[in-house]
C-alpha cells in the first residue's frame, strides 16, 4: 500500500550487511545492534543485490504487513517475501531505506515503511534477479549482551 512521503530527513543508515558465497545460490548476512536493525539491513542486502542502491532516490514510500506467524524465522522469511513481491510486482519499488515501525515478537508480525522509487533499468544498473528466499540454512543470532544481532538468509537467484 503506498502511503504519502512526508517531508522528514531520509537519512541512509550505514551498511551493515555482506554477501557470502553460496552454491548456485547467495547468502545474505546482515547485523544490527537490534533484532529489528538487522532485519531492516538484510532487506537492504537483497535490495543492494538487485542494483547498486547510491543510484537510487527516495521518491515514493510503501508500507508492507506480515501476517501473524508462529516463530522468528517465519517471520523472517515472510518479512524478504513481502519485499520481493513489493519489487516483483507494480511498481516495482526498489527500495533505498527501510524503516521497520512495528517488531512485534509476540505474535511474530511486521509492519515496515519502504522508501525509494520505481525500478528504471535506465537508472539503475541490473544486478542479479532474486528468485526466491529460502529457509536453507537460515540462521538469526542474538545477542543481546554483545548489541549485536545476525541474521544469515540464502536467496535463489
Amino acid at each position: 500500500m503506498e502511503i504519502p512521503l512526508e517531508s522528514e530527513s531520509h537519512e541512509i543508515p550505514a551498511q551493515k550487511y555482506e554477501y557470502l558465497d553460496h552454491t548456485a545460490d547467495v547468502q545474505l548476512h546482515a547485523w544490527g545492534e537490534t533484532l529489528k536493525e538487522a532485519f531492516e539491513q538484510c532487506g537492504m542486502a537483497m535490495f543492494g543485490y538487485m542494483t547498486e542502491l547510491e543510484t537510487v532516490d527516495i521518491s515514493k514510500c510503501f508500507e508492507i504487513k506480515t501476517e501473524p506467524t508462529d516463530d522468528l524465522e517465519n517471520l523472517l522469511f515472510r518479512f524478504l517475501d513481502e519485499l520481493l513481491f513489493l519489487f516483483s510486482a507494480e511498481p516495482y519499488l526498489i527500495c533505498k531505506k527501510l524503516e521497520i515501525t512495528k517488531f512485534d515478537l509476540e505474535n511474530f508480525c511486521i509492519e515496515c515503511r519502504c522508501y525509494g522509487e520505481e525500478f528504471d533499468l535506465k537508472k539503475h544498473p541490473q544486478g542479479t534477479e532474486v528468485k526466491a528466499i529460502t529457509y536453507s540454512a537460515m540462521q538469526i543470532n542474538q545477542m543481546p549482551d554483545q548489541n549485536k544481532h545476525e541474521v544469515f538468509v540464502i536467496i535463489d537467484i
